[in-house]
Order: structure tokens, then C-alpha cells, then sequence
């Protein structure tokens, strides 16, 4: 049986900082990864003042993404910042196509989607939507027959956020123990994911960040699953 994987991210470099272990793993055991982007994140910092900083983003994303091992990668297009409850639909019927297309006339397989927590991971609005639009189609395309297994949201343990944080957006504490479904130990791909995060040059504020608030624990990836 074949295993397809399809992550829906808001961002250009949510899977890289996110669940970037696990997508590695999962590759290198032969699972088919399909990566899709709602935005380009023209709206992210933008420490070197491009003029034209979702295209650079993208661009920085399709080299993550060859470093991964997509199996394709697709961008649908909107604004960063913007999305909202009028997308959230607009997007679960595109990504329902993309998978139906992907997967037509294809037996055998198990067909697994990933996103970030329903929450936002850090309360963005964006993830929220992309999670939340993942977990729709997932549910609609389990209706129609095709063969969903389950979907991983990347969350964050209590001990990486310990507190409401309120310095962005609102952000929840992260997750108990008792709240998380899986953890995947990537740790020893440390050096793998490193260099993919380093392909997102204009986002290096967040590397640093990512770097030093998981330190030893870099490739520790943490899920809430629905199935």
C-alpha cells in the first residue's frame, strides 16, 4: 500500500519550522508528500527589504521543499494576513480537487493529511484556517469513499509555550501531555533540518527563534490527531 501525504500549511515555511522531522521520516520511508501553501507570506517580516518578498519567500519554500523530498508543491494564491471564513471553504473545495486529482484511478492507497494545531500553533489566524480547512476535507473526502486514515495537527508542547503569550496575537498555552496524541522523535535528522530551515533566509529571525526555544529537543515534532 502506497501512503500519500498531503500537508496544507498557511505559510511558506510553517512545515519547515513546524513538522519538518516528521516529513523527513515520513519520506524516507517511502511515503508520497504533496505540499501545499496558501499564501506566500508576503506579509512576514522582512528583514532585507525586498520588494517583492512572497516571491522570494516561494522561492526559498520550493528549495525546503526539494530539500524534503515533495513529491509536488502548490501554491493557491492568497494574501497573507487575510484569510477568513469565505476562503476556509473556497479552500477545502480546491485542496478536496487536488487530492481527488492526485489519487484518481490509484488503488491501494492510504491517504494521511498534515497541518497545523487548530489553534494556530501561534495563534495565527491563517493556521487556524488552513487546519481547520484541512480537517473539513478530510472528513467530506472520507464521506465520498476515498481511504482517509488520519490527520496529524502539529502543536506545540506546555513546555516550549508555558503561558498565555499575547505578544503577537493570542496565544494559548501549548499543549499537556495529556493533550498530545503522538510525538515523533526526529532529533537524529537535526542536521537535515537545520539546513532546511536555512532555506528560509528572509524568515532568519524565526530559525534563531526556533533554534534556541527547542535547542536539544530540535526534531521533536508533537501532533494532535483526528481521525
Amino acid at each position: 500500500m502506497q501512503k500519500i501525504l498531503f500537508g496544507l500549511f498557511a505559510h511558506p515555511d510553517d512545515e519547515a519550522f513546524g513538522p519538518v522531522a516528521t516529513l523527513l521520516n515520513e519520506v524516507r520511508a517511502g511515503t508520497e508528500l504533496h505540499l501545499v501553501v496558501l499564501t506566500g507570506g508576503e506579509n512576514g517580516t522582512n528583514p532585507d527589504n525586498l520588494p517583492n518578498l512572497g516571491e522570494t519567500r516561494l522561492q526559498e519554500w520550493r528549495a525546503a521543499g526539494a530539500l524534503i523530498g515533495a513529491a509536488s508543491m502548490h501554491h493557491f494564491g492568497y494574501v497573507d494576513g487575510t484569510l477568513g471564513n469565505k476562503d476556509h471553504v473556497a479552500i477545502t473545495d480546491r485542496f478536496m480537487e487536488l487530492v481527488t486529482q492526485t489519487v484518481a484511478g490509484r488503488s491501494d492507497v492510504d491517504i494521511e493529511f498534515m497541518s497545523l494545531d487548530l489553534n494556530g500553533y501561534t495563534g495565527h489566524i491563517d493556521h487556524i484556517v488552513a487546519a481547520r480547512s484541512a480537517c473539513l476535507a478530510f472528513y467530506r473526502l472520507r464521506e465520498q469513499g476515498l481511504p482517509m486514515s488520519r490527520v496529524r495537527l502539529a502543536t506545540l508542547p506546555r513546555s516550549i509555550i508555558p503561558a498565555l503569550n499575547t505578544g503577537f496575537v493570542y496565544m494559548e498555552p501549548g499543549k499537556t501531555a495529556e493533550q498530545i496524541d503522538e510525538t515523533v522523535d526526529g532529533r537524529d535528522l537535526k542536521d537535515d533540518i537545520l539546513e532546511i530551515m536555512r532555506q528560509h533566509r528572509t524568515q532568519r529571525g524565526d530559525y534563531d527563534y526556533t533554534v534556541k526555544t527547542q535547542g536539544e529537543n530540535l526534531g521533536l515534532n508533537y501532533f494532535v490527531i483526528k481521525n
